[in-house]
């Protein structure tokens, strides 16, 4: 009879989208083919890249290594890439992951994984008594409580068909998650310039179809853990977004809310009388309009409406406005758009707000930033959308910002969130620039 994994079908799809959408072919299981290190170095050896897999009752954690020697007998002592991650057993399916250099030793019936970077720290199994040590250090970055002995349930290895270019490309997919949780972990602690104000409100503008909606839903996802659809997307021709929206995101589901606001607009057009009206613009920046607000393309709010905010405060109005365009379509605006877009950044103006624009639609997010994900390829910063962006607006290149929104996709991807988050990191720049500049009083 076939063994199969203890792996749900989505706990499987996150290990494979961590490692670039590979296979998974079970070569070890603790339960049917016994607890023991002989028996797994028997059916693990010259397998090339593997991956080790223990199951506790809350969390699953496991280690990848690019391949184990060919004489698995005692041990294997040269420092073998490999990292460690930890995936939550609950609604956001969380994983955790920690980039190290291990050595891996067999002695009697133990399996033992050395770090010599953490101080010879030891992460073991011993598997005649079902128990995992996982040294202190490894809690906090692998959200695994670190019980002295705790018993685990089940031990898996797999073999990890289908790497290309095995050594680069685990490491790039390695350090795009190390990047980006330390993306997350900056936004996460992120304050406004001085306290002026405890959450900043950064307003989405752009043409019916440029992805306004779908950063919103991208933002949230990175920070639910799980790709979630509170806005409704439209169209590249029809705007569904018709309500003025203020949306806050939380950290996690029941979680604090962050200190930041998007605010969706209704969508641009060329034409007169259709889309977001330009005369309602000023009233948004200033603050006077509320949430849930219903736009008319042909009659913008009046200080008369019964809703209008009379006196707005410094919390209520807007920070940083996002010029966000399709990437794809950037070169083709016509002139009555590009017309209305400097109409409007008048006005931005005006308001001494802070400006930056959002390319969305990149279609291979892999090839737009260097190795070390810090700053976008030359290559990327000479397309032509992201100079006409430049031409038109004037926005300096380092506040053109370029992102992948998800949209079909059921995976989290570590490389879009390093775009997502990066985008907002010059966001809040932006605006703490805007709130350092304003008059004392």
């Amino acid at each position: 009879m076939a063994v199969t994994t203890t792996l749900t079908w989505n706990e499987e799809r996150s290990f494979q989208k961590l490692l670039g959408n590979v296979s998974l072919r079970l070569l070890y299981k603790s339960s049917v083919h016994g607890r023991s290190t002989v028996e797994m170095q028997n059916r693990c050896r010259c397998q090339g890249p593997i991956v080790t897999v223990i199951y506790h009752s809350n969390s699953i954690f496991g280690v990848f290594t690019l391949g184990h020697s060919s004489d698995m007998s005692e041990s294997f002592t040269e420092p073998n890439a490999s990292f460690f991650f930890s995936l939550q057993k609950n609604e956001t399916m969380e994983m955790k992951t920690v980039v190290l250099n291990s050595t891996v030793t067999f002695y009697r019936n133990n399996l033992t994984f050395c770090f010599s970077s953490y101080y010879n720290q030891k992460l073991s199994l011993n598997f005649e008594e079902s128990r995992t040590y996982i040294p202190r250090i490894f809690e906090e970055e692998l959200i695994v409580k670190s019980h002295a002995k705790s018993t685990f349930l089940e031990c898996e290895v797999f073999r990890v068909e289908g790497i290309k270019d095995e050594a680069g490309y685990i490491n790039r997919i390695t350090r795009a998650t190390q990047h980006r949780n330390s993306l997350l972990a900056d936004v996460r602690a992120y304050s406004p310039y001085a306290d002026l104000v405890s959450e900043i409100r950064i307003l989405l503008l752009g043409p019916v179809g440029s992805g306004k909606s779908s950063f919103f839903n991208s933002v949230k996802s990175i920070f639910q853990g799980h790709l979630t659809r509170q806005a409704i997307v439209g169209s590249d021709v029809t705007s569904i977004t018709e309500q003025y929206r203020i949306y806050s995101i939380k950290d996690g589901k029941n979680g604090q809310s962050l200190p930041f606001m998007l605010c969706d607009s209704m969508g641009l057009d060329e034409k007169e009388g259709v889309g977001l009206c330009v005369d309602d613009i000023p009233h948004i920046l200033k603050g006077c309009v509320p949430d849930r607000y219903e736009f008319s393309p042909q009659k913008p709010i009046t200080p008369k409406h019964p809703t209008f905010i009379t006196s707005p405060s410094l919390k209520d109005r807007i920070h940083c406005v996002a010029y966000v365009f399709d990437i794809n379509s950037m070169d083709n605006l016509s002139s009555k758009m590009v017309a209305k877009l400097k109409q409007i950044q008048k006005e931005v103006i005006n308001c001494g707000v802070a400006q930056v624009a959002l390319l969305t639609k990149v279609k291979n997010c892999n090839e737009v930033l260097q190795d070390n994900f810090l700053k976008m390829n030359k290559a990327m910063i000479s397309q032509s959308q992201i100079q006409n962006v430049n031409k038109i607006l004037g926005i300096p290149l380092s506040r053109i910002l370029v992102v992948d929104n998800y949209a079909s996709e059921r995976e989290m991807d570590p490389v879009k969130d390093i775009l997502i988050l990066s985008a907002l990191k010059q966001m809040f720049r932006a605006t703490d620039d805007f709130l350092e500049d304003l008059p004392l009083e």
